[in-house]
C-alpha cells in the first residue's frame, strides 16, 4: 500500500491511497485530518490558463512555496464554448491536471461554477447561455437562478466535470477534497443548495463544500451545508476611482475579529451607505475562519493599474492569521494566460455579462507569487517562512483564540499606535503555562508608518521588554512555545529536533527560555551552529530559502543570495551570457485613438483595429534552450506581441516590464512583432507611481533571461 504525505503542513501524518482514506472533518476552529488539526495554505491556479506540459513544474513550485492545497476554477466557457461540444483536451484536461496534483500529494478544492468570474469572459459562463437568456421570443432562461432551464444546463456541465473527477475524489484516494458552488453570489441560498443537490445526485461525494462568504445572501444556506470562505486585497483594479489609494483596502492591514471585507465584490454590493446591510459575521461558535481570496497580487485593468509590493501580500497574510484565520487561501498564487477560443476569453465592457472591467486579452499574471510563466516574484520567497510556520506550528495555533488589545476600526494611514494582537490557548491543568503568539504589523500599503519606540506588549503572562518596532516591521513572536518563554524572532521550522527562528530585520533578537536563560542581541549563525542548545537563528533570506534544496522543483533558486529581479528593469540581471535579441522599429505610431468611456463609465481598452495605428517593432529572437523569458522594458499604453500574425501576449503598461515565455512559441519561430500604442496626455487611467507616464512610446531594452 502506497504511503504518502498530506502536502507540506502534514509532514508527519501519512495516509494511504486505497483502504485507509484519512477522515477530513471541521469544527469552529479548523480542518482536521484523522482528528489532527491542520492550518493549510491554499493557492489558486487556473489549469486551463497554463499549457498542460507545464503543470508538473507549476504544481512542484507551488508546493515548494509552501502551498498545501490547490484551488482551481473550471471555467464553463473554456470547456463548452459551443453548446453541446465539450473539450477536455490539452490544457483543458481537468482529469490530467488532477492526476498531476495527486502525484504531487496535493489536495484540490475544485471551484465548479457555473459562474466563476476570475476575470473570464462573462464570468466563465458561455455566451450562448446569455444569448438564450435574452431571446425576444420563445423559451428564455435565467442564469444563476433556480430556473429549470438553467439548472438543466448546469446539470450537463456538472456531469461532464464529474466524468473528469470520477475515481479521483477523496473517498477514492484521489486529491479532490472539496468543491465550491458558484462564486460571489448575492441571491437566495436556494440556488446554491440546488447546485449542491445536482452535484450530489451525479456522484460528487466530498468531505466538505464551500462558497464565498460575500456578498450577503438574501436567504442563507442551511448551517453546515457549505463552509463560507472569505478574502481581502491590498488594492483593486475594479475601483472606479483613479486615485492612488482608493477604496477601503487599508483595512486589510489591521487586525480585526470580523472576517468580512468591504473592499471586495464592490461591483456587486454597495457597502458605502448603510452598515445595516452589511453581512453579519458568522456566530463565534459556528464556522472556522478560512480565506479563499487573499490577494497574492492583483491584476491590472485598462482603467486602473495597481502596482503591488511583496510586503502587501505578506502583511495581509500575517494579519489574517493573527486575526484568527486557520486557512490562508491566496488568489492568485500562480498567474496564467487566457487560452485561445472562438472569441477572446477575457472580461471586457462589451461582453453580454460580467462586463465591469476591461482586462488584457491574454495576460492573467496577477502579480502573483508565481507569475504568468511561472517566474518567481519576491513575495514567493517572502511568504515561505510564514507557510513553514503554519506547517510546523499550525496544530498548536488552530485552537488559539484571537485577542485584540488595540482599535479594530482605524483610518487610512493611522500611525497613532502599534498594530498588534495575540492568539493564545489556556492549557489543560498541569500542562504548563498559557501558550500563544504575538502578531505585529507596522506596515500599510503606500503609507509611511513610523517606528514605534518604547513599546510594551505582552500576553500569556509574559511581558516583553520595551521594544522599538521598526517601520515596516511584520512579525510573529512565540510565547511559552517549545521551551521558549518569549523571543523577538519568528519561528520558522523544526527539523531533526532542531528549531529554526528568523531574525526580524531591525529588531534586536532576544530569546528568553523557560529554563531561566536569557540571550540578548543574538546574531544569526545560520544552520551550521546553534545560538543556544537546539535553537538556530537565520537571516530572513536564509529563512525564505529554507528547505528549497530538498524541494526537487526545477527552476527555483535555492541560494539565499539570489533575489528575483524580473519586476525591476533597473536591477542587474543574471543573463547566463545569453545572446540579446536584435530589434528594430519598422513604423512610428499613427494618429492617437480616441479613448472612449465604456458602458461601465470607465475608459475602454483598445480594439484590434486600434493596433493598426500602433508603433511596430520587429524582434529577432536567437535560438535558446530550456525555459527563457523575453523581457521587454518599454513605455506605452498597451503592448501586444505577435508570432506569425497571431497574438500571443499582451500587456497593460504599469511600470513593470512585458514578459513572455519563449518556450511557448511554435518551434522554429525566430521573428516576433511588437506593437505599442502610445501613452496620451491626461488619460482617464490610474497609473502607479512606478510608471513613466510621459506621452508617447519607447522601447528601452529587450533581453532574454532564464526563468527563475
Amino acid at each position: 500500500m502506497k504511503r504518502i504525505l498530506f502536502a507540506l503542513c502534514l509532514l508527519s501524518t501519512a495516509f494511504c491511497y486505497g483502504k485507509d482514506i484519512p477522515q477530513v472533518t471541521w469544527d469552529r476552529h479548523s480542518l482536521m485530518i484523522d482528528g489532527r488539526r491542520v492550518c493549510p495554505v491554499m493557492g489558486e491556479v487556473h489549469y486551463s490558463r497554463i499549457p498542460a506540459d507545464e503543470w508538473p513544474d507549476v504544481v512542484a513550485k507551488m508546493k515548494a512555496g509552501g502551498v498545501t492545497v490547490i484551488a482551481t476554477y473550471v471555467f464553463w466557457n473554456h470547456v463548452e464554448e459551443q453548446q453541446g461540444i465539450f473539450r477536455w483536451d490539452g490544457q483543458r484536461s481537468l482529469r490530467r491536471f488532477l492526476q498531476v496534483c495527486r502525484d504531487a500529494d496535493l489536495p484540490v478544492v475544485l471551484r465548479i461554477g457555473p459562474f466563476c468570474h476570475g476575470e473570464a469572459r462573462c464570468g466563465g459562463i458561455p455566451d450562448w447561455v446569455f444569448a438564450q437568456s435574452q431571446k425576444a421570443t420563445g423559451t428564455r432562461i435565467k442564469p444563476r437562478s433556480t430556473d429549470p432551464g438553467f439548472l438543466a444546463l448546469v446539470e450537463e456541465l456538472y456531469r461532464q466535470i464529474f466524468s473528469q473527477v470520477q475515481g479521483l475524489q477523496w473517498k477514492d484516494g484521489g486529491p479532490v477534497m472539496a468543491c465550491q458552488f458558484d462564486n460571489e453570489y448575492r441571491g437566495s441560498g436556494d440556488y446554491l443548495m440546488a447546485l449542491k443537490r445536482i452535484a450530489l445526485q451525479i456522484g460528487f461525494d466530498l468531505p466538505f463544500y464551500t462558497r464565498t462568504g460575500w456578498p450577503e445572501l438574501s436567504k442563507p444556506v442551511p448551517y453546515g451545508e457549505m463552509l463560507p470562505l472569505y478574502g481581502d486585497y491590498a488594492d483593486g483594479f475594479w475601483e472606479r476611482s483613479l486615485e492612488e489609494t482608493a477604496g477601503n483596502y487599508y483595512k486589510a492591514f489591521n487586525f480585526k475579529a470580523s472576517p468580512l471585507s468591504d473592499a471586495i465584490a464592490t461591483e456587486q454590493f454597495d457597502y458605502s451607505n448603510a452598515n445595516a446591510q452589511r453581512p453579519a459575521p458568522n456566530p463565534q461558535h459556528s464556522y472556522p475562519y478560512f480565506t479563499c481570496e487573499l490577494g497574492g497580487g492583483m491584476m491590472v485593468a485598462y482603467h486602473r493599474r495597481p502596482y503591488l509590493y511583496p510586503e502587501d501580500a505578506y502583511s495581509m497574510a500575517l494579519v489574517k492569521l493573527g486575526s484568527g484565520s486557520n486557512l490562508l487561501g491566496y488568489y492568485m498564487y500562480h498567474g496564467g494566460t487566457n487560452p485561445d477560443g472562438l472569441t477572446t476569453l477575457n472580461e471586457h465592457q462589451r461582453t453580454l455579462a460580467t462586463n465591469y472591467n476591461d482586462m488584457p486579452v491574454k495576460n492573467y499574471d496577477f502579480q502573483a507569487p508565481l507569475g504568468e510563466f511561472g517566474q518567481t516574484y519576491p513575495h514567493y520567497y517572502m511568504l515561505r517562512p510564514l507557510h513553514l510556520f503554519m506547517r510546523y506550528w499550525g496544530e498548536q495555533l488552530a485552537t488559539m483564540e484571537a485577542q485584540f488589545p488595540v482599535a479594530q476600526d482605524i483610518k487610512k494611514g493611522d500611525d497613532s499606535h502599534l498594530r498588534w494582537c495575540w492568539r493564545s490557548v489556556h492549557p489543560i491543568k498541569g500542562e504548563g503555562p498559557e501558550r500563544g503568539f504575538i502578531f505585529i504589523n507596522n506596515y500599510e500599503r503606500l503609507q509611511n508608518l513610523t517606528a514605534k519606540k518604547g513599546v510594551r506588549i505582552g500576553a500569556c503572562g509574559v511581558d516583553l521588554p520595551a521594544l522599538t518596532i521598526p517601520a515596516g516591521c511584520m512579525a510573529i513572536l512565540p510565547l511559552n512555545i517549545d521551551g521558549i518563554r518569549y523571543a523577538t524572532a519568528q519561528l520558522v521550522a523544526k527539523r531533526d529536533g532542531k528549531i529554526y527562528l528568523m531574525q526580524i530585520p531591525g529588531l534586536p533578537t532576544t530569546i528568553s527560555m523557560l529554563d531561566g536563560k536569557t540571550l540578548r542581541r543574538l546574531k544569526p549563525l545560520g544552520m551550521a551552529k546553534p545560538v543556544y542548545k537546539n535553537l538556530y537563528l537565520l537571516t530572513r533570506e536564509e529563512a525564505e530559502h529554507f528547505g528549497l534544496e530538498a524541494s526537487g522543483s526545477p527552476n527555483i533558486p535555492n541560494n539565499p543570495n539570489i533575489l528575483n529581479n524580473l519586476n525591476n528593469p533597473n536591477n542587474p540581471k543574471d543573463s547566463e551570457n545569453l545572446a540579446s535579441p536584435s530589434y528594430s522599429k519598422l513604423r512610428e505610431a499613427g494618429p492617437l485613438r480616441l479613448i472612449s468611456m465604456g458602458v461601465q463609465r470607465v475608459a475602454e481598452e483598445p480594439t484590434d483595429a486600434d493596433f493598426e495605428q500602433a508603433a511596430v517593432y520587429r524582434i529577432q529572437v536567437p535560438a535558446t534552450e530550456g525555459k527563457k523569458l523575453l523581457k521587454i522594458d518599454y513605455r506605452g499604453d498597451v503592448a501586444r506581441l505577435y508570432a506569425d500574425g497571431k497574438l500571443v501576449a499582451d500587456n497593460f503598461y504599469y511600470g513593470r516590464p512585458f514578459l513572455y515565455g519563449l518556450w511557448r512559441l511554435p518551434q522554429g519561430t525566430q521573428q516576433l512583432e511588437l506593437r505599442i500604442l502610445p501613452l496620451q496626455p491626461d488619460m482617464p487611467v490610474y497609473f502607479p507611481r512606478e510608471a513613466d507616464t510621459t506621452p508617447g512610446e519607447q522601447v528601452n531594452s529587450i533581453t532574454i533571461e532564464p526563468l527563475q
